[in-house]
């Protein structure tokens, strides 16, 4: 028998052990027959082994070498297919089409880990991540809220973001200091707004939220004018969380058609 896995604070290790909580989020993922499940840093397998009975088959990411050889020993090639790598340089679009991707992401790393994941939205089906409360209220925040910032414009300019129920700290092993929440995501299509740079896009974005008591004529002076804010229709004395999604689109097409 292996001796008992020692959670690593480096990775943000903390696992989750409520059976209650495994049900519900394997639930709401819905799991179904020859689905592509892709699974983010599944630790010690609490959703790995629900998924993989319900699919047959799934692709997991983890880390620590310690956790990806237990899940090697516990599962057939058949059932597993296991990437020991670091999930924020990992190549999703390696793994094909239609993804599903399921994750308790380590809180250290959450946001880095959603903006790499989202780049690969035109590959996935839908996402279902467990994350810190707070950070799930921000992703799913409305404009003018305290909430409201980068992550919620860069994620909603192409997911649509549910926030589906609240799991209590007393449901992992260490216990964390702060709750937790399950959130789904599933891409726009057809109905996400066209950006033509996205990168501009992405600093537009990064600069209005940058220093959120700033007005947006000096918060963008190093990308446009009070002139160039105002013919986009965006008021320069404004601040950056008075923008919807549509606003800050609006303007990173009209700064790119004058670039």
């Amino acid at each position: 028998m292996l001796p008992r896995h020692q959670p690593r604070k480096r990775f943000g290790q903390s696992f989750l052990v409520d059976a209650h909580y495994v049900t519900r989020i394997v639930d709401a993922i819905a799991p179904q027959r020859g689905d592509n499940l892709v699974e983010i840093g599944p630790g010690q397998a609490a959703l790995t082994r629900p998924l993989v009975a319900a699919a047959g088959h799934l692709t997991a990411i983890e880390i620590d070498r310690d956790l990806a050889a237990r899940l090697a020993a516990e599962f057939s090639s058949e059932e597993l297919t296991l990437h020991v790598a670091d999930a924020l340089e990992f190549d999703f679009g390696a793994l094909g089409t239609s993804l599903r991707v399921v994750g308790n992401l380590p809180y250290n790393i959450s946001s880095p880990l959603l903006f790499h994941v989202a780049q690969f939205e035109s590959r996935i089906v839908d996402i279902h991540v467990m994350l810190q409360r707070e950070v799930v209220a921000r992703m799913t925040a409305e404009p003018a809220t305290a909430d409201y910032g980068r992550l919620t414009v860069m994620l909603q300019a192409r997911f649509a973001i549910t926030r589906l129920f609240t799991v209590p700290a007393g449901a992992f092993r260490p216990t964390p200091k702060v709750e937790s929440a399950v959130a789904r995501l599933v891409p726009l299509g057809a109905a996400k707004p066209p950006i033509t740079d996205t990168a501009l896009f992405a600093r537009i974005v990064a600069a209005a939220f940058g220093q959120r008591r700033k007005t947006l004529r000096n918060a963008l002076s190093a990308l446009c004018d009070a002139p160039a804010l105002a013919s986009a229709g965006i008021d320069p004395a404004a601040r950056g969380e008075a923008l919807g999604v549509a606003d800050f689109v609006r303007l990173a097409n009209a700064l790119s058609e004058t670039a």
